[in-house]
């Protein structure tokens, strides 16, 4: 059973989201991928995978990855946060973080721990 990773950045991390994406391309092609709205487009269009892509994050797409991890359809969120922007929408962010923690789902929320993530056992 293939493995599933939901990748968000907020708009100021999308940028790195996109080059931390092409730098794992060649491990995250072994993985189903999904993504809010804007980064999942970029994903698809900027590289070779195919994600499936969500709806916007403050337009419920948190609120679809949220479920999925209630249901125990994703095995890690990999979720490039900006710590330095208000965000209006930072209920439904903390509240897709809640369900991470609750659920035990693998959780990545800067690139270092991404990398660790994904990284080959022989790496």
């Amino acid at each position: 059973m293939t493995q599933a990773i939901a990748l968000v950045a907020h708009d100021q991390k999308k940028d790195q989201m996109i080059a931390w994406v092409k730098q794992h391309e060649h491990v995250l092609s072994g993985f189903q991928l999904y993504a809010t709205g804007t980064t999942g487009g970029r994903i698809n269009d900027e590289t070779a995978l195919t994600v499936t892509t969500l709806k916007s994050g403050p337009l419920g797409g948190d609120a679809q990855i949220g479920a999925m991890i209630s249901e125990q359809r994703l095995d890690a969120l990999v979720f490039f946060i900006d710590p330095l922007s208000a965000l209006p929408h930072d209920v439904d962010v903390k509240s897709l973080l809640r369900l991470a923690i609750l659920y035990d789902t693998l959780l990545a929320v800067n690139e270092a721990t991404a990398s660790r993530l994904v990284r080959q056992p022989s790496e």
